[in-house]
């Protein structure tokens, strides 16, 4: 679900913790640009906003094959940050499609008061792309490394510079950043 509010530019931000296989299960970037990849796994109708609840079931019926992987965005990484106070997650409402009780039990899970928010800017593929769901593609973690290579360079952005940078400026404005970043891209910020 939250792949397909990035790709229809609902959303510009993804709330992570990290996997259960990661390293001390602690998220981390492993790279700045990087496909996105669809799953059901781990959705939860009631974990967001009725929006996005009304979409899930025209999402889940045009979901491929189990044995399929359909690839569509890649995004690039604007800015990330760590956040360690839950006021700060709860601050990016309306920004994101999951509900505040989700935000609240990613932010406490595991023992470790924090969650990670990454700002994207993501483009669409020039056509879907279907390539076999590999079993070392499954698991809980961030980051899965492709056994087919997927060309880029004729994507297209999903929202234009202006509204890119409408929803950039909400997202600086939620997480109270005052100075321009050290991670500003293209010119956008």
């Amino acid at each position: 679900m939250v792949v397909d509010a990035l790709g229809r530019g609902e959303q510009i931000i993804i709330l992570r913790k990290g996997g259960i296989a990661e390293e001390q299960g602690e998220f981390r970037v492993e790279q700045s640009r990087f496909l996105l990849f669809p799953t059901l796994f781990h959705q939860q109708c009631e974990g967001v906003i009725p929006a996005a609840q009304a979409r899930f079931d025209e999402i889940a019926r045009g979901f491929p094959a189990r044995d399929t992987l359909r690839l569509e965005y890649w995004a690039e990484v604007i800015f990330s940050r760590k956040i360690t106070s839950l006021e700060e997650p709860v601050s990016l409402r309306g920004l994101h499609i999951w509900s505040d009780e989700i935000v609240a039990q990613r932010f406490d899970w595991g023992g470790n008061l924090s969650i990670f928010v990454l700002g994207v800017r993501v483009f669409r593929l020039p056509g879907r792309i279907e390539v076999p769901m590999l079993q070392s593609y499954g698991g809980c973690k961030s980051w899965v490394e492709l056994e087919t290579d997927v060309a880029t360079n004729q994507a297209a952005p999903v929202l234009s510079d202006a509204s890119f940078k409408f929803k950039l400026d909400q997202c600086r404005t939620a997480l109270n950043l005052q100075e321009e970043p050290a991670w500003a891209v293209s010119g956008l910020v």
